[in-house]
């Protein structure tokens, strides 16, 4: 069954919700990033890194059929568990939907009130860039 991005944000939103303190919601953070999908070594080159991360942070998309998948790696833990968050939510969604989507969980959660102005500026750029990516294959 497929969700949708306001489900999905949903249902990380209830995730976090059981977690008693930051410290927790960094571990599952680090956790996530642990768990994120292997990435191809072939697109871990500047022409994938994303600019205005402090750590490095590579991602790119693929359509498929109406949907785009995204993979992504870092080399730093809690941006790759902030990146894989992220994969969760937009990757098997349609590109319209990614770019008229409103990612209201990072609020809801509190990462971005619990962020380094830094990692927060990294958050930004990385839903900036996955955002690049969907409108350049809408049309594919």
């Amino acid at each position: 069954m497929e969700y949708t991005i306001n489900e999905i944000q949903d249902r990380i939103i209830e995730e976090f919700s059981v977690l008693d303190d930051w410290m927790d919601k960094y571990e599952y953070l680090i956790e996530l990033g642990r768990d994120l999908a292997p990435y191809d070594l072939k697109y871990r080159i500047d022409d994938y890194i994303i600019d205005g991360c402090q750590s490095k942070v590579w991602v790119y998309g693929i359509r498929e059929g109406e949907i785009i998948k995204y993979y992504a790696d870092s080399d730093a833990i809690i941006t790759k568990g902030m990146i894989s968050l992220l994969i969760r939510v937009l990757s098997y969604q349609k590109p319209a939907d990614i770019l008229t989507a409103r990612l209201y969980f990072i609020e809801k959660i509190g990462l971005k009130e619990n962020l380094s102005p830094t990692r927060s500026n990294g958050l930004a750029a990385m839903m900036k860039q996955m955002k690049v990516i969907a409108a350049e294959l809408i049309n594919l």
